[in-house]
């Protein structure tokens, strides 16, 4: 069963927030990540605004979390702490049936 990493971002420091850019795409691939949306284009209904959206799909929920915790990722996220805001959640998906 699938699972999707939920993501909501405002960037303070563009320059800066490129270092998380240039890695994070290290421990996507190698957990063979799937972005189905990203970008700004959004409305925020309720709860706090955030600038840039992602959802990124993973085989399953265990998947979705050894990518979070990767070395790869840490590193990326390390990049990533003091120049933007970040909330992140992952969800395991429904079976097709659900």
């Amino acid at each position: 069963m699938p699972a999707y990493w939920i993501a909501h971002v405002t960037v303070k420091d563009p320059q800066q927030y490129q270092h998380y850019m240039d890695l994070a795409p290290q421990a996507f691939r190698q957990f063979n990540a799937r972005f189905l949306a990203r970008g700004e284009q959004a409305q925020t209904l309720e709860g706090p605004a955030f600038v840039k959206h992602v959802l990124i799909e993973f085989d399953d929920y265990a998947t979705a979390l050894a990518c979070y915790h990767s070395p790869a990722y840490q590193l990326a996220k390390q990049q990533r702490r003091h120049v933007a805001e970040a909330m992140i959640t992952i969800v395991a998906g429904l079976l097709p049936t659900q």
